[in-house]
């Protein structure tokens, strides 16, 4: 472009078609008007212009003035002996390199309510979070990743005086306390604080002393956190998911300070009696000023006052560069004025990204909001129960007496139920809301989890009729003749792409259906009829070769999984 004397964007994409070649250059057709010229004669001086002969086959034009490339076959096989051979250092990066300018990025995600069990609202925002956290940190960004927990308020001054009341031994010894069902545990402490006024008197005296620090409440409130944390974490572990719990109450000190340097900036307003801040471009619907409130009336704090306090801890402490609130789409306006606040207060400038991920809800397999039959909040412990149990089901219908031992039958059970749900999650969009839907995604057919289990398994399985070591071909190049074999071998190059893409967009689908596609790929190149002979190719580097390729492709699948939080199975 600039040879030709010509400026803007140059419109390098992937081709739609591959019958057209890998890459399509479309901005001929913008630039005739600047250079007053026609599209394809434009598009002939581009082509003119190039210097891509080590890499690429000669460039086509087509239509009014498409550029088609392709890349040359011999340039893929220098990009595959590039990638490191199994047992050789970072072996496990396939060579793909960390980003120059790595950066401190949080990741806030789960933040579940420590007065309740987690429930399936929790999930996206866990596995989400979880994974985008992997990606960040594979690129070679410094990942914080905080689990924003709520265990400050009202609430707590009444489940610890339930606590005093029911279970008096806790104020002797806070670590003894074990609570087996939170969730019946919270709802009999807010029916004895709605009947009976003692008791809610005695609530809001309990706040007060946990606020002020009075010693022996905050020794039975921080037992509480402690076991409402130890049932968050058994979900946690379960789903192979690492955080930093970080309360609101560990903001609790920096909020007098939002207020006062809200204050100075004259930001803040009285209104109603509580302080706020009105920020331009947000109103009610009848049109008024909306306000964020930052202090109550009762000069008590709220949600945007502790969303304040952390963006300026994750600023000013931790150096963050990036910020990304996994948090349901609900929340956007919330967050918008949050991150409207911070900018005009000065506290975050240009080089910092606040950025909210708002995702849709999972639905129960009727498309209403998951609820037990009682009507009330289903549990995500036993959703995941019934996704590990409906795996083992499929697990012992579909094998032999003796083919596993319990326990293995067990492992792939959990493996698989586990899996399942977390690749169904992350392979819809971020906005989307879906349909909960076990047989969907079990199926071994698919966009699925056990899907892309299979593909792992069948070519571990590959090496072992081939009786070979992988790990030991990495003496043989990679020669690419058969068509299967050239596509398979950019699908495996392309990897690199959809990660910066994931890193940058957020988009987590991008990854599973990069790794659908990979799958289907290596799939035709295997198959008898449409692809080519690799077990018993002739002659011996042939075969070698296409055993690599089985390596390579088995090498991506598993990374690219271990990006999304899942460990492969080598038998199935």
């Amino acid at each position: 472009m600039e040879a030709i004397g010509a400026e803007g964007d140059l419109q390098v994409g992937p081709s739609s078609d591959e019958r057209f070649g890998d890459y399509q250059c479309n901005c001929a057709m913008r630039l005739a008007k600047q250079l007053g010229d026609k599209p394809r004669e434009v598009a002939q001086r581009l082509v003119d212009a190039l210097e891509i002969d080590d890499l690429a086959e000669p460039p086509e034009i087509a239509g009014p003035g498409f550029i088609n490339l392709k890349i040359k076959t011999a340039y893929v096989e220098q990009c595959l002996a590039q990638i490191p051979a199994a047992g050789e250092p970072e072996a496990e990066r396939l060579g793909i390199p960390r980003v120059a300018e790595p950066q401190t990025v949080v990741v806030d995600l789960s933040s579940p309510n420590l007065a309740k069990e987690m429930h399936v609202g929790h999930l996206r925002s866990t596995v989400i979070g979880d994974s985008l956290s992997r990606v960040l940190e594979f690129q070679g960004h410094e990942v914080h990743r905080e689990n924003h927990v709520g265990d400050w308020g009202t609430q707590f001054g009444m489940l610890v005086a339930y606590l005093r009341r029911t279970r008096p031994e806790v104020i002797e010894e806070p670590d003894s306390l074990e609570i087996r069902d939170l969730e019946a545990f919270y709802i009999e402490a807010k029916a004895l604080f709605d009947g009976d006024p003692s008791f809610k008197k005695e609530s809001q005296e309990t706040v007060i002393g946990l606020q002020q620090g009075e010693p022996r409440t905050r020794r039975v409130w921080r037992a509480f956190c402690t076991e409402s944390l130890r049932h968050c974490h058994e979900i946690y572990r379960r789903l192979d998911v690492q955080l930093v719990d970080r309360g609101e109450s560990h903001y609790a000190p920096l909020m007098p300070q939002v207020v006062e340097r809200l204050q100075r900036s004259g930001m803040l307003v009285e209104s109603d009696g509580a302080r706020v801040v009105f920020l331009p471009g947000f109103t009610t619907r009848e049109g008024e000023p909306l306000p964020l409130i930052v202090q109550k009336r009762d000069g008590g704090y709220n949600y945007a006052t502790s969303d304040l306090a952390t963006i300026l801890e994750r600023v000013e402490t931790l150096g963050a560069r990036r910020i990304l609130y996994v948090v349901g789409i609900a929340q956007r306006q919330h967050f918008e004025m949050v991150f409207a606040a911070v900018r005009q207060a000065g506290w975050a400038g240009d080089t910092v990204a606040m950025e909210h991920l708002g995702f849709g809800n999972m639905l129960a397999p009727s498309g209403k909001p998951f609820k037990t039959r009682e009507g009330g909040t289903f549990k995500l412990r036993d959703l995941l129960d019934e996704a590990v149990a409906k795996a083992r089901s499929v697990v012992e219908r579909g094998t032999t007496e003796g083919e596993f031992s319990a326990e293995e039958v067990e492992h792939i059970a959990q493996t698989v139920g586990l899996s399942a749900v977390k690749y169904f999650d992350l392979s819809h969009s971020l906005q989307s809301d879906y349909k909960f839907d076990l047989d969907t995604m079990l199926a071994l057919e698919g966009n699925t989890a056990p899907y892309m289990f299979y593909a792992v398994a069948r070519i571990r399985s590959i090496g072992r009729n081939a009786n070979v070591d992988f790990a030991s071909l990495s003496a043989y190049p990679i020669r690419l003749e058969h068509p299967v074999e050239i596509a398979l071998a950019k699908k495996l190059l392309g990897l690199v792409d959809v990660i910066d893409q994931v890193a940058r967009d957020s988009r987590l689908n991008f990854l599973t259906e990069y790794l659908y596609d990979l799958s289907r790929t290596f799939s035709r190149f295997y198959d008898r009829k449409l692809g080519v002979r690799v077990v018993d190719a002739s002659p011996e580097n042939v075969r070698q070769s296409r055993l690599r390729l089985c390596e390579l492709t088995a090498r991506t699948l598993d990374l690219g999984l271990s990006l999304l939080g899942i460990r492969t199975l080598d038998r199935m």
